[in-house]
């Protein structure tokens, strides 16, 4: 069984590596964000089956994510190989990819993961932004619930803000707007209110531009958020080039 990642640009973000499992796997399966990527990965092998259907309004996230195991091992079960695309890179922020391949390991069926390309790697690229001096990385919802310990001089981002708290699948853009109120309230007990953080989601299409929008957290309440939103907060001070070469010398 092989797992792989579509990246977010329909066809172009794929590696030929990816690429070439899925047109010869005996069963494909796939899980993507937009019907024309859909279109694309259904022509390249007869097999194809889309597991959008495992979602559906209302639904627990954790129902459908066992689902979608289920599906994706019952033709490895019987000896095929199978090969399954999930949009953006398949390890980040995908529980159904990791748990899939964790049962078949163990049933003795070799698995694997092959890297795609993620909303965070094409953050980084849209906002120029090196993570060398480190970057702070977490789910919404598990940022507000478990409230790790985060430096405020270090890079922060949030995935999922647009779900924060939600535990069903919702048909709507934003599925929980007041959630936004709270993450604000938190974010400005380490961040002055004024601090300017980005809302940014990654295109899928290769002739359309990222959204980029730049607000201070005490905006973020009213702010156009989406589930496709990963929320971007810069460090609060940042350190001079001197400082952050002493810092890597261990001479701070």
């Amino acid at each position: 069984m092989t797992v792989v990642g579509t990246g977010y640009r329909i066809a172009s973000q794929i590696t030929p590596e990816s690429l070439a499992r899925i047109k010869a796997a005996d069963k494909f399966f796939y899980l993507v964000a937009d019907v024309v990527t859909e279109t694309w990965l259904a022509g390249l092998n007869p097999s194809a089956e889309n597991l959008t259907d495992s979602y559906a309004p209302g639904k627990s996230r954790t129902d459908t994510y066992n689902e979608i195991v289920d599906r994706i091992l019952a033709p490895v079960r019987t000896g095929l190989h199978v090969c399954v695309a999930f949009y953006g890179h398949p390890g980040v922020f995908a529980h159904s990819t990791h748990e899939a391949i964790r049962r078949a390991r163990k049933e003795g069926v070799p698995a694997r993961m092959l890297p795609g390309i993620s909303a965070q790697d094409c953050l980084f690229a849209d906002l120029g932004f090196d993570p060398s001096d480190g970057c702070q990385i977490f789910e919404a919802t598990g940022f507000l619930v478990q409230k790790p310990k985060t430096d405020p001089s270090c890079a922060l981002i949030l995935y999922q803000a647009g779900a924060i708290g939600v535990s069903t699948f919702e048909t709507s853009a934003l599925w929980n707007r007041s959630a936004l109120q709270v993450l604000s309230e938190v974010l400005s007990k380490k961040y002055p209110p004024k601090h300017r953080i980005t809302l940014y989601t990654a295109p899928h299409f290769p002739v359309c531009d990222p959204i980029i929008l730049r607000i201070s957290i005490a905006r973020l309440p009213k702010a156009d958020v989406t589930i496709a939103t990963t929320l971007f907060i810069p460090p609060s001070k940042e350190p001079r080039w001197d400082d952050r070469m002493a810092r890597r010398l261990g001479m701070s």
